[in-house]
């Protein structure tokens, strides 16, 4: 095993980050909320559509 050094903060390197930047481009983008609570119940319906996108998460996160 050899252990690989990675800068502090590495976007492109967090399969994560691209999720999220994916997230934003297709729920998000454009999108101004009256409240937390629209902002959250927007959020989750986008997180539950997303789970059920295999083909679209495993491109965002491969």
């Amino acid at each position: 095993m050899r252990l690989l050094k990675l800068p502090p903060y590495s976007p492109e390197l967090n399969p994560v980050e691209h999720l999220w930047d994916g997230l934003r481009e297709k729920s998000f983008r454009n999108r101004v909320f009256a409240s937390i609570d629209a902002l959250e119940d927007h959020l989750e319906e986008a997180l539950h559509d997303m789970e059920f996108d295999h083909e679209r998460v495993r491109s965002i996160v491969a």
